[in-house]
């Protein structure tokens, strides 16, 4: 039987980059990795069930598109294989309904909001107008659970015909209806943030909710502006969620609170900003990949001491 350490399945085409990167940074400590992508994908799940394949730490980053490779997820979670981010949490994740809920419950601030049923549940709604005036003009619709790239989201929803046509689009998926987050003025910048929560660090980033770009957060910085409730804030994100893995959008409003505006994203976009405008920083791309063969290490049974721990001030 072959053993790898590490099984990462993914299926998007600019995912390419974020692979080869845990491929180095396994192979630089020694850990064997194998692939599986669309091409190969039956003849992983036909290894396994033959117990001619074994795996010892296994990452998804596919099945959330495609549901072929639920089968090789449902194989992988029965044994003893550790699993990051299961599919089960994940699933419980991307439901903004009930994250909504959930980071309310445990204190954190979110967005004036209001929850519809599904279309396919009930077709015609009835809005109180004093709660679509709490939530103001412009605001927000976006399902539930349908996550990526803002699929399915409207940014600037004026009339109950904007809301009636966005539940149109997924008839399934229960909807959201938010207030538009407005953010606080830092030194020219604005107060957006995309924080990363990996196996216990976090890692702030400024995210510019207009045009899209990143830049790496300095300590320096979280430090002038007040900014240690970000690293707060995703400390109870994961405790709700579970997640090894996720990235959470927060902002800093006018008056110096913090609103998570974008609950749990599952399967982060790790597209290099060297390559892509709109990616990450290739410096916070690198640190992640280091952080899953660490993670991986540990499984295994090899000293992660190599890979030294981050700061993660508070």
């Amino acid at each position: 039987m072959k053993t790898v350490d590490l099984a990462v399945a993914w299926n998007w085409e600019y995912d390419e980059d974020f692979v080869r990167g845990i491929c180095r940074e396994c192979e630089k400590v020694g850990l064997s990795i194998y692939e599986v992508q669309p091409r190969n994908l039956s003849e992983t799940i036909d290894s396994l069930q033959r117990q001619e394949l074994s795996v010892r730490v296994f990452y998804d980053r596919a099945s959330d598109a495609d549901e072929a490779f639920l089968p090789l997820v449902s194989l992988l979670q029965r044994g003893s294989v550790r699993v990051i981010n299961p599919h089960g949490l994940m699933k419980y994740a991307i439901d903004k309904a009930t994250m909504h809920l959930e980071l309310m419950a445990h204190g954190l601030y979110v967005p004036h909001t209001i929850i519809l049923p599904s279309y396919n549940q009930k077709k015609e709604i009835e809005l109180v107008s004093s709660e679509l005036e709490r939530i103001g003009k412009p605001f927000v619709v976006k399902p539930a659970n349908t996550t990526g790239g803002g699929t399915g989201v409207v940014l600037n929803a004026m009339m109950v015909q904007d809301i009636a046509d966005a539940r149109q689009e997924h008839r399934d998926d229960k909807y959201l209806l938010q207030e538009k987050v407005h953010p606080k003025d830092l030194d020219g910048r604005r107060g957006w943030f995309r924080a990363y929560y990996a196996f216990g660090e976090i890692i702030p980033c400024w995210w510019d909710d207009l045009t899209h770009r990143y830049s790496e957060l300095s300590y320096e910085q979280e430090d002038r502006f007040g900014l240690l409730p970000l690293r707060n804030a995703m400390q109870v994100i994961e405790h709700i969620c579970k997640l090894d893995f996720f990235s959470s959008e927060i902002v800093q409003t006018g008056d110096g609170g913090f609103v998570v505006v974008d609950y749990v994203n599952e399967i982060c976009d790790m597209r290099l900003q060297s390559k892509y405008g709109n990616g990450a920083p290739d410096a916070v791309v690198k640190r992640i990949q280091q952080l899953i063969v660490r993670e991986v290490m540990r499984e295994v049974g090899q000293s992660a001491e190599v890979i030294p721990a981050g700061k993660n001030p508070g």
